[in-house]
């Protein structure tokens, strides 16, 4: 039985038109995937003044995580920067932390913003806490070297892609359970919050080719879940499984009308709301999962990054001195 869908935008649709797109993703697909290049970071930085550090930083268990570093050559010493902290996509098993990087980077020529991704290991190699715990401990590493970094540690913002945004949400969660580090809001971009798979969207977009279908969905989250049961998944894994939302920083939180994560992502910010929380919901019409990361220059891609940057505007107009 075919199930109605929302339309994509029209020139969304057009741009989509001519490229390859799989309904599934198996071992073997993902394997072929992993090997391919990595975002080249060159381009990225040619036209821009940027100072690069490459830091590992411990997991719990020892392992290195590499965070790179990124923060404007030219920036005003006098005051101290914002953070934006990222969290790469790739259904938790794929992607490094130069994925998606344009994205942050223009925070950084807009705000001075430092700049700080990180590389946490990737499902099924790792599953459970493991792929959160290593952004915890990245972003402990951030808050404790704010002033090596000129960062204000009143102005970090977590951000995330997919599943990058999920596991920005349960970064969230865990420094708001462990009451540390201050975070002034998270960015959860398309986010991957509900292990469930259960939502009218994720069946809307099972059963076709598509970008991230609901059977791609329904692998990542079993690489990652591993042999945990159901009733065993932590929320700070699954976001949405979280029963308290209360006491979160503001939140921004965006989707598409057709894709996949549209009604969980518009769920968890029903339930911040419903927790006396702040958040800002923006579902764009037309839009399929990770349009505006594909298609920066479509005009509804345009329009949601530069919503984005407005919020962020908003949120960090308050700079402490350094």
């Amino acid at each position: 039985m075919n199930t109605a869908r929302p339309a994509l935008d029209p020139e969304l649709r057009e741009l989509l038109a001519d490229v390859p797109l799989m309904s599934r993703l198996t071992p073997e697909v993902l394997a072929e995937l992993r090997r391919l290049p990595s975002t080249p970071l060159e381009p990225l930085l040619a036209h821009r003044r940027v100072d690069r550090r490459e830091i590992t930083v411990s997991a719990k268990d020892g392992a290195p995580i590499p965070l790179s570093v990124f923060s404007p050559a030219d920036a005003d010493r006098a005051t101290a920067a914002p953070c934006v902290y990222w969290i790469h996509g790739g259904g938790m098993v794929m992607g490094d932390r130069f994925s998606q990087l344009d994205i942050p980077l223009e925070w950084l020529d807009e705000f001075g913003a430092v700049v700080v991704s990180v590389d946490h290991r990737l499902a099924p190699e790792a599953t459970g806490t493991t792929l959160v715990g290593d952004c915890y401990q990245g972003l402990l590493w951030v808050a404790g070297h704010t002033a090596e970094l000129g960062i204000d540690p009143a102005r970090i913002v977590v951000a995330g892609a997919s599943a990058g945004g999920g596991l920005a949400a349960g970064t969230t969660l865990l420094a708001r359970d462990l009451g540390t580090p201050a975070i002034a809001g998270q960015m959860l971009i398309c986010p991957m919050l509900d292990h469930r798979n259960s939502t009218t969207s994720s069946r809307q977009y099972s059963g076709l080719p598509g970008v991230w279908t609901g059977e791609m969905n329904a692998f990542g989250w079993r690489c990652v879940l591993g042999d945990l049961a159901d009733d065993a998944v932590p929320a700070y894994v699954s976001p949405a499984l979280a029963d308290d939302l209360s006491g979160l920083p503001t939140t921004y939180i965006d989707t598409g009308s057709a894709e996949v994560f549209r009604d969980e992502d518009t769920d968890y910010a029903t339930r911040v709301w419903a927790a006396g929380g702040q958040a800002e919901l923006h579902v764009w019409a037309g839009g399929f999962h990770g349009f505006d990361a594909l298609y920066p220059r479509a005009r509804v891609s345009a329009t949601a990054r530069r919503t984005r940057t407005d919020w962020l505007a908003r949120l960090l107009s308050t700079p402490s001195p350094a």
